[in-house]
């Protein structure tokens, strides 16, 4: 939940003639982390709680994507590239090692 909540407030910086490209591309995917995995533990078997756990797990690469392309474009410092980078890569790693552990 947090993460999607910083992707938001990062992208507010982009340029405003991103507003229908990459500032909505990496909010959705950013808020979609958190809303796959909320749909898949609600009543679901445990295989389409690891299916939705999937769809999560893409939805956090896209959001990797979207942050590679806005510092090629110059919209974030190194630091700030780093900062949710990082994050990104713990949060990956927690992701799949749970995913794995669903039987």
């Amino acid at each position: 939940m947090d993460y999607g909540e910083n992707i938001f407030e990062l992208s507010n910086h982009f340029p405003k003639d991103e507003t229908y490209n990459l500032t909505s591309q990496i909010r959705r995917a950013g808020d979609s982390i958190a809303l796959n995995i909320s749909e898949g533990s609600i009543g679901q078997s445990n295989p389409e709680f690891k299916r939705f756990m999937g769809m999560a797990i893409r939805s956090l690469a896209e959001v990797v994507t979207c942050l590679h392309k806005a510092r090629r474009r110059n919209y974030l410092s190194v630091n700030e590239f780093e900062e949710h980078y990082d994050f990104a890569y713990n949060l990956m790693n927690m992701m799949v090692s749970f995913k794995s552990k669903i039987k």
